[in-house]
């Protein structure tokens, strides 16, 4: 989908790094990967180039790891409508500095990606830019108002890959059954903003210890909980396939584990011939969830930076959020990259607009949070990064470095120390609470459809 101009090297080839590959179970040290026209040729020890291959482009990973392309399902580009923010260009060139080789947009823009039109203009705009692939969700609902369903099927011939009113809960029950039940033929997911907005209306943060300390009313998990509930239920009703965004507390894990073991039972039965429609249920959280509690409001002094939606929860609901991604209960990590202009986060706690930007460090974070103090493996965390994405998204050729598959590789240094300077992102978005952070790992190839995009943590024109 990202081709600018389809200029792929002819062959790349990856050598002597540690090749981590979930989707067939690898974990190799001193391996090569070599790309061919695009595609992945082959993964091994001692892969030679064709000796007829003009131009071999040969990268030294002695040291580092080399995984499929990192995929974040869940970024804001905000373009169409608030280019001011962020726009396709910026966005996509923060993703490849992150390690992101795929990313999918999300629907919160103006006008709102509800027909064919505005989705063939994310994806040409994006693959005219050419820093990485972006497959755009599409609304659940004409202008995400929550009234009439938007054209589905119309936007998955144009290239939507999933459906949500991100940003928005699908208030009305018996629209958010015709969209599960619509989708699910096409093989999408419809994605879960899970909120009550009657329980959250005018919080702030969490509401527990630390909005009482601070005076900002606080939004309970019960907001989140009961919309998950509902999707979940509506989830088995439909046979369709749920996606739940963002999750954030305990009690939302408590659910989504219930939920899948449900599910499981369920395939199990329909298998053996008994009653029941099997479904889906899948969910994930962001890397901000993992690090950050609502103290992090109190400590910041009321930095606007740290007010995304759903809040930053407790220490308790954070280890249940580790739990769940150890042991498969949420399947994804993703962003929730959602940047802002600086003059509207320069308020006010109580004014300024829920969201913090945080592509380029996603991969830090989560090493940081998640493998430095052995929540998860290495190999689990690429997992949670790439394949498992791709799985969720149903993204062929993605997410793996089996011989066929894109040739889509990030090259990591997951033991790189790292101090976040926000003046060197590539996102317009600086809203993040995360300067000065001393964190560890780091992109430093992204290789895009057989293309450098990124070499030694720098963009290539």
């Amino acid at each position: 989908m990202a081709n600018k101009g389809s200029n792929f090297d002819t062959t790349v080839l990856i050598k002597g790094g540690r090749v981590v590959d979930p989707s067939q179970g690898l974990d190799l040290a001193g391996a090569d990967v070599l790309i061919v026209d695009g595609k992945v040729a082959k993964v091994g020890a001692g892969v030679a180039v064709h000796p007829a291959a003009k131009g071999a482009r040969v990268i030294d990973a002695a040291g580092l790891v080399v995984t499929p392309g990192l995929i974040d399902m869940h970024t804001h580009l905000r373009d169409p409508g608030f280019e001011y923010k962020e726009d396709i260009v910026s966005g996509t060139r923060a993703a490849a500095h992150g390690g992101f080789t795929t990313i999918c947009s999300m629907p919160n823009t103006n006008p709102v990606p509800d027909n064919q039109a505005i989705v063939r203009y994310i994806r040409q705009k994006a693959a005219a830019a050419g820093y990485c692939n972006v497959y755009p969700i599409g609304a659940v609902s004409k202008g995400s108002k929550g009234e009439e369903m938007a054209e589905i099927g119309d936007m998955v011939l144009e290239g939507a890959v999933a459906f949500s009113d991100d940003g928005l809960p699908v208030w009305n029950s018996e629209l958010m059954r015709q969209a599960l039940t619509y989708a699910k033929p096409f093989g999408a997911p419809i994605i879960s903003h899970s909120e009550d907005k009657s329980l959250a209306e005018g919080g702030q943060m969490h509401e527990g210890y630390w909005s009482m300390v601070l005076g900002l009313r606080g939004i309970p998990a019960a907001a989140e909980e009961v919309m998950i509930a509902r999707d979940l239920i509506l989830a088995e009703l439909t046979g369709g396939h749920i996606h739940v965004a963002h999750v954030s507390t305990r009690g939302s894990v408590d659910l989504i584990r219930r939920a899948k073991e449900r599910a499981k039972r369920v395939a199990e039965t329909a298998a053996a011939g008994g009653h029941g429609r099997p479904f889906r249920v899948t969910a994930e959280c962001t890397p901000n969830h993992v690090t950050l509690t609502d103290k992090a409001v109190y400590d910041s002094k009321y930095d606007t930076n740290t007010k995304v939606n759903p809040p930053l929860r407790t220490g308790d609901d954070v280890a249940a959020l580790k739990e769940a991604l150890a042991d498969g209960t949420i399947d994804v990590i993703a962003s929730d990259h959602a940047p802002h202009h600086f003059d509207e986060k320069d308020v006010e706690y109580s004014y300024a607009p829920n969201g913090l930007s945080c592509i380029e460090v996603s991969l830090a974070l989560a090493i940081t949070a998640l493998v430095e103090p052995g929540v998860l493996t290495l190999p689990q965390l690429v997992d949670r990064m790439t394949t498992a994405p791709a799985r969720v998204l149903g993204l062929k050729g993605k997410g793996s470095l089996a011989p066929g598959s894109d040739g889509d590789v990030t090259v990591l240094d997951p033991k790189a120390r790292v101090k976040v300077d926000l003046s060197t992102w590539y996102s317009k978005g600086k809203n993040a609470p995360y300067q000065g952070f001393e964190l560890v790992g780091q992109a430093i190839h992204t290789v895009l459809g057989g293309r450098l995009v990124m070499e030694d943590g720098v963009l290539r024109a």
